[in-house]
């Protein structure tokens, strides 16, 4: 059984469709990376697992047992960080972990325990002591994921968690977020494509209230239409024109040459491996091959492809 189910789960404002009959699963220790455009209906969507909307249709299951029906024992279970991050920021951040330790019923050693463990998991002990308005915006956000995991949940939703953080506070957090995962599960909101090909295993892309990708992270990747790619170096003739006159190219990019060779990337419209015709092309033309290998889909070219255009369930 999967520790959380969606079936059929719709949720309208004022008329208006923000989730529409979305339906996935999520097993036990998974990283599900969760993308979509903004006004896709991603944070309703997360909103709703964490019980702070209602579905207008469907139910949501925690363990097979309907979120409606489980009240605060779901609650209990679910770890959530908002994208807006809400701190006191008057508030040590001591008393701030404290304070939702208590309003999560914790008490004595139960909640020095997890206070510990959230302390040494997110790295924040030389901050422990300060007043949060004066942490920076990385530890802020640690902060909040302590919040979110002091209470030890099962399921972990992060919405936007590295929004505003400057690259190195980005990689620290990725980091983090990836040793939570091997804890418990975790469902990660981002628009930081990166973060998803380096923490997740599983991707789901949400366009217009409906899931359009569900599956394994690489294998979405390498099944984007323009996601096959050949990077091409050579000296000779023409080369750039030979290359696009090949069938099954729809680009060729140059890139900077070096002396006379050409530097190209020629893109595919399908999936047949073109390796072989352009050594061919190559031999025929009187062509020297410098560098000749096939490149992966890119995380961008398949959301660029499922989110410019409504498209059916990959």
């Amino acid at each position: 059984m999967s520790l959380l189910s969606l079936e059929r789960v719709s949720k309208r404002f004022n008329g208006v469709p923000a989730v529409d009959d979305v339906s996935f699963a999520v097993d036990r220790g998974q990283v599900v990376g969760f993308l979509g455009p903004n006004g896709a209906g991603k944070s309703t969507t997360m909103r709703m697992i964490t019980q702070y909307f209602e579905p207008d249709a469907g139910s949501i299951r925690l363990d097979g047992t309907p979120l409606a029906e489980a009240g605060r024992a779901a609650k209990q279970r679910i770890g959530y960080l908002p994208e807006n991050n809400p701190l006191y920021d008057e508030m040590l951040v001591s008393e701030y972990l404290d304070f939702v330790g208590r309003l999560r019923t914790m008490r004595g050693p139960e909640l020095r325990s997890g206070l510990d463990e959230a302390i040494a998991a997110t790295g924040i002990e030389q901050v422990y002591h300060r007043p949060i308005g004066e942490l920076s915006k990385g530890f802020r956000q640690r902060v909040g994921l302590a919040a979110a995991i002091l209470h030890r949940p099962d399921l972990l939703v992060l919405d936007e968690p590295t929004e505003g953080l400057d690259p190195n506070q980005r990689v620290e957090i990725r980091r983090l977020i990836a040793a939570l995962g091997r804890e418990r599960t975790v469902i990660l909101s981002t628009h930081v494509l990166p973060e998803v090909q380096f923490t997740c295993s599983r991707l789901l892309i949400i366009n217009r209230g409906r899931i359009v990708a569900d599956g394994p992270v690489d294998d979405l990747i390498s099944r984007a239409k323009d996601g096959a790619r050949v990077s091409v170096e050579a000296s000779g003739p023409d080369v750039a024109d030979g290359l696009a006159a090949l069938p099954g190219v729809t680009r060729v990019e140059r890139r900077e040459a070096d002396g006379d060779r050409v530097r190209v990337t020629v893109s595919t419209g399908g999936t047949e491996d073109l390796r072989p015709h352009i050594f061919e092309l190559a031999k025929r033309s009187g062509w020297t091959l410098f560098e000749l290998h096939q490149e992966a889909g890119s995380l961008e070219d398949l959301f660029r492809e499922l989110t410019t255009d409504q498209q059916e369930p990959v």
